[in-house]
C-alpha cells in the first residue's frame, strides 16, 4: 500500500466470508445489499472486522481479518448459485486486499477513534461504517508492518 487513503470504511463480515472475498478480489457486506457499497469510491481504504469465524457462529473472533483499497468505480451484482434451482444475487465491490494475520480488536481498542465513544459496538451492527483514515493507517501499520505515508 503506497499511501494513506483520504476515506476509509469498516465492513463487518464473518472471517470465512472475508477469505472468500479476498481470494476472489471483492467485498460484500450487509448480506449483499447495494446501498452501503454505493457510498464507497475508488481509492477508499477498506478494513474487514470479523465478529465470528462463521456467519451466525456463536464463538467470538472479534478481529480485523483483511485490509485493502477499493479498485472499482461502482457496485456490481453477482450471481451466486446456492443450490440447484436457487440463486443469490449480492452486490459487491472490487477490493485489492493485502494478506494479513488476524489482529484482535482488543489489542488495539484503546488506540482507535472507532472505539472511543460509549456504545461504539452498536454502530457495527450496520455492517458497514465509515472509518477514520488515521484508524486505517494504524491498522495498516500493525497488520502490514508499515504505515503508509
Amino acid at each position: 500500500m503506497e499511501k494513506l487513503p483520504e476515506r476509509a470504511w469498516l465492513g463487518v463480515v464473518s472471517a470465512a466470508h472475508v477469505r472468500i472475498g479476498v481470494r476472489h478480489g471483492f467485498a460484500q457486506v450487509q448480506h449483499g445489499k447495494r446501498s452501503g457499497l454505493d457510498r464507497l469510491r475508488r481509492g477508499d481504504g477498506f478494513v474487514h472486522c470479523s465478529p465470528t469465524e462463521e456467519m451466525g457462529g456463536r464463538v467470538p473472533l472479534r478481529a480485523f481479518t483483511a485490509l485493502g483499497v477499493v479498485v472499482d468505480d461502482e457496485s456490481f451484482q453477482a450471481e451466486q448459485v446456492m443450490a440447484p434451482g436457487s440463486s443469490f444475487r449480492p452486490f459487491r465491490r472490487l477490493v485489492d486486499d493485502e494478506p494479513v494475520q488476524p489482529l484482535a480488536l482488543e489489542e488495539v481498542r484503546d488506540r482507535l477513534a472507532l472505539t472511543a465513544s460509549a456504545n461504539w459496538g452498536y454502530r457495527l451492527r450496520r455492517g458497514l461504517v465509515p472509518l477514520d483514515p488515521q484508524d486505517f493507517a494504524l491498522l495498516a501499520g500493525l497488520v502490514l508492518g508499515a504505515v503508509p505515508a
